[in-house]
């Protein structure tokens, strides 16, 4: 072999090795981006007549107005607001004066020993919507009569079901068990930048929690 055929197959087998090397960084690359975007993509939404998928809202009534509440399962300022105005709430929701739109979100995990309490109840929720709608409400009412107490861990997924079960929703045991709207309580908790809860809004007004009272009875009577 001449000198200048053996140059000739070292270059070729140079630029073979380069290509290999440039197909890797492509793949891995696209991998990345891949890995990057399932992160980062937003949670599944629930299948239901009573979601709105992008608002995260699960709404009853059809009044001309419109309540909005943000409302984490944990966080005893909402079990105090439901006490006070829940059922007067639900009650005009059911005869169309308003339109009740209710959020379950997460923003007290911190205080449930690691478990996840707020997110897993607030997804459980969503499972309810999803698997058996008629029973929501039922559901929402029982997990604020019997909330556990902050710094606590909350209920297990068992015990959510169970709940459920106890509220007609028995369908929704595995979506339970499978944490299935987890992802989706963490998204819309982070779309409507909740800081606090109980967080209300009144036909898109997010209201201080000082002039609740007043702003209802302006609406409810």
């Amino acid at each position: 072999m001449t000198m200048a055929a053996a140059k000739s197959n070292t270059n070729w087998f140079a630029i073979g090795v380069s290509i290999a090397v440039v197909v890797v960084l492509v793949v891995l690359g696209g991998l990345v981006v891949f890995l990057n975007n399932q992160a980062t993509a937003p949670g599944v939404a629930p299948t239901s007549d009573i979601v709105n998928e992008e608002t995260g809202a699960v709404s009853f009534g059809s009044g001309e107005d419109e309540i909005d509440v943000y409302v984490d399962f944990m966080c005893p300022v909402c079990g105090q607001f439901e006490q006070a105005y829940g059922e007067q709430l639900q009650t005009a929701a059911a005869n169309d004066e308003i339109t009740l739109n209710l959020h379950p979100v997460s923003i007290l995990d911190r205080y449930s020993q690691n478990t996840k309490y707020s997110t897993r109840a607030g997804g459980a929720a969503y499972c309810v919507a999803e698997n058996a709608p008629d029973s929501f409400l039922d559901f929402f009412n029982y997990m604020f009569a019997n909330q556990p107490q902050e710094n606590t861990a909350g209920y297990t997924d068992e015990e959510l079901a169970s709940f459920a079960e106890q509220a007609g929703a028995g369908a929704a045991a595995d979506c339970i068990a499978d944490g299935t709207y987890m992802d989706f309580v963490g998204d819309q908790t982070s779309a409507h930048e909740i800081q606090g809860t109980p967080t209300v809004e009144i036909n898109g007004e997010r209201i201080e929690n000082a002039d609740i009272q007043t702003r209802f009875a302006e609406i409810l009577g």
